[in-house]
């Protein structure tokens, strides 16, 4: 988690409306990150896809194994990373049409931020 937080730390001002960093520091955020979050959630019940960078399986229940999940999560880049954060709530991701979530697991309040 260290290395994640001095990654996150380099993405920060750009989460807070400042200048966006070099593709390979997001990439390298927006990995990290969702690899942190299938620590914290292990399991293959949900999708979380952050498009182009990553996409991971986590939290437990159900496996599954072929077609489309029935759970997934999708969000852009800057959403997930102040997600991730705590710079914005699950919840408000959700409402506010920032992140789309399908399927009856598809919540992963319990499970952000990843960093305070």
């Amino acid at each position: 988690m260290e290395e994640l937080a001095w990654v996150l730390g380099k993405v920060a001002g750009w989460l807070d409306g400042g200048t966006e960093p070099a593709r390979d520091e997001l990439a390298r955020a927006v990995r990290l990150s969702v690899r942190a979050l299938a620590q914290v959630a292990p399991g293959a019940t949900v999708e979380v896809r952050v498009p182009p960078f990553a996409a991971v399986q986590c939290v437990a229940g159900p496996r599954h194994t072929r077609g489309t999940p029935p759970n997934v999560i999708e969000t852009d880049p800057k959403t997930w990373l102040q997600l991730a954060t705590g710079r914005l709530t699950w919840p408000q991701a959700v409402e506010d049409g920032r992140a789309t979530a399908s399927g009856p697991r598809a919540d992963l309040s319990p499970y952000l931020p990843l960093v305070y």
